[in-house]
């Protein structure tokens, strides 16, 4: 699975808002909505897992990085957007049941997370 944190999902997810960004700004843009320091060696082991991973791409301006999300890193959000939609539009929650076999076939087909 592409996103193997909520972190990855929400860098990308700030990046295709923003367009593009320097490391630190799109680092204090998820702080700010963490609401919490993020460690700096982690944050940016995280960005560099996704530039090798070809969902984000980085080149150097002056002495900054700027992150920008690839088609793949975009089409990635754009997925996990309509799976995310497509179980909030129901508008009820609920509750673990026979139909978690069901679901998770279903997630699966739709590109979205499958949680064991």
């Amino acid at each position: 699975m592409w996103f193997q944190s909520g972190r990855r999902r929400d860098l990308c997810a700030v990046l295709y808002d923003a367009g593009e960004l320097r490391g630190q700004k799109l680092k204090t843009r998820l702080e700010r909505y963490y609401d919490l320091r993020i460690d700096p060696q982690s944050f940016y082991g995280t960005l560099d897992a996704l530039v090798e991973s070809g969902h984000l791409e980085r080149r150097t301006e002056g002495i900054y990085d700027v992150y920008a999300l690839t088609d793949a890193g975009a089409g990635r959000v754009e997925s996990y957007y309509e799976w995310l939609a497509a179980r909030v539009e129901n508008g009820e929650r609920r509750t673990a049941d026979a139909d978690e076999v069901g679901d998770a076939a279903g997630a699966a087909d739709a590109g979205g997370p499958v949680v064991d």
